[in-house]
């Protein structure tokens, strides 16, 4: 695969790539697709070094996965043979170009472009309506705890997580609304103001990121002790975004990321191949008179099932924004949300820590259709 090729060249291509080729190549990525222009800023500003530089290049596209590492491959063998060749790239099959890419899992010659493949879903009765203006009026909301009064609760690497969410929403065309050390209360108060938004009657969907330590049903706010229980209850979520109190979102996906232990247990357990299923109840007796469901269009994705603990490196953020930055790169341009999110799912499921072990959870799940990103439209 391109993207395990440009792993193993990282060190030889950071020593030897030059500050001139690095912009050419960000040129060429950005026209291809590859890159957006607050991605290509953001390697350029916030690196100083050279070095530094050609890690964050060559680390942003890598995790975009194999079709952008071979359009990165392709440019490098055009505009610096001899670079090409003494990094020993000459073994990866040719790249597509012209931001293109295959449009479902089925083998075929015939690729689309991002226009074409939105286009292709603008009929599709199953497919929530994205337009250009309701593209250019997305926005996220983005909750990061990293410093409590406790400072052994604090939560090291969360900066990371809360730097990469915010990079990858952008690409996805969302204005973002940051937040950082919040009590529970002003995580209450942030959503109240959210929800009433100039954009929500414009956009055609809203992305809420929530991160901070947790137990069940509650995200902890900053100034929580084992005396004093500072949370805000994340059924207020729904209450705050759903139909009765934000009519701006209603019939538009509404997508939640929560990142925060669910309680204290772990996440393993053994078990026998005999595994029996109990049979739920099939009668429901409330009657409504409300003329639109109190919640619908929501998914959520939680970092863990109920009761257990999830993780997050010191140095490199939590498990679960690094896998979601990751299937987003490789595969928000193709993939509808639910399938995003399985595919998170799988990583997790692949995962091993020693004995420890962690499964994220799709929550709540009212989406009526299926939603795509359309990153880049």
């Amino acid at each position: 695969m391109a993207d395990r090729k440009l792993q193993s060249v990282r060190t030889l291509f950071v020593e030897k790539v030059s500050k001139e080729m690095i912009n050419q190549l960000l040129d060429s990525l950005l026209e291809d697709g590859v890159l957006n222009d607050g991605e290509k800023d953001s390697i350029i500003e916030e690196n100083n070094t050279k070095n530094d530089k050609a890690r964050a290049f060559i680390d942003a596209v890598r995790r975009k996965g194999a079709e952008s590492s071979r359009k990165m491959i392709a440019h490098i063998q055009k505009k610096d043979p001899t670079l090409y060749s003494e990094l020993g790239l000459s073994d990866i099959e040719p790249a597509q170009t012209n931001a293109q890419f295959p449009v479902g899992r089925v083998s075929s010659t015939k690729s689309f472009s991002i226009e074409e493949f939105w286009r292709s879903k603008q009929n599709d009765p199953d497919v929530y309506k994205v337009t250009k203006t309701s593209y250019r009026n997305r926005v996220a909301l983005l909750i990061t705890n990293i410093t409590f009064s406790n400072a052994s609760w604090n939560r090291n690497g969360a900066e990371v997580d809360h730097k990469n969410m915010e990079r990858q929403l952008s690409s996805l065309g969302y204005e973002v609304v940051t937040y950082t050390n919040l009590t529970g209360e002003e995580i209450n108060k942030a959503f109240i103001r959210f929800a009433k938004h100039e954009k929500l009657s414009k956009t055609d969907s809203v992305v809420v990121v929530v991160m901070s330590h947790g137990k069940l049903g509650v995200v902890l706010g900053v100034n929580h002790s084992d005396m004093d229980c500072d949370g805000f209850p994340i059924n207020n979520i729904y209450t705050h975004l759903g139909s009765e109190n934000c009519s701006a979102l209603l019939d538009k996906p509404k997508i939640i990321i929560i990142q925060a232990c669910r309680g204290g247990m772990g996440g393993s357990v053994f078990v026998s191949d005999d595994v029996s299923q109990p049979v739920g109840e099939q009668g429901w007796d409330e009657d409504s008179i409300r003329s639109v469901h109190k919640e619908k269009d929501f998914i959520s994705l939680l970092s863990c099932t109920p009761d257990t603990v999830s993780y997050r490196h010191r140095e490199q953020g939590s498990l679960l924004i690094q896998y979601f930055v990751d299937q987003c790169n490789s595969s928000a341009n193709q993939d509808h949300i639910q399938e995003l999110f399985r595919k998170v799912m799988q990583c997790f499921e692949k995962l091993k820590l020693q004995e420890k072990r962690q499964m994220a959870t799709i929550d709540r799940s009212t989406l009526l259709k299926h939603f795509y990103f359309f990153p880049g439209l």
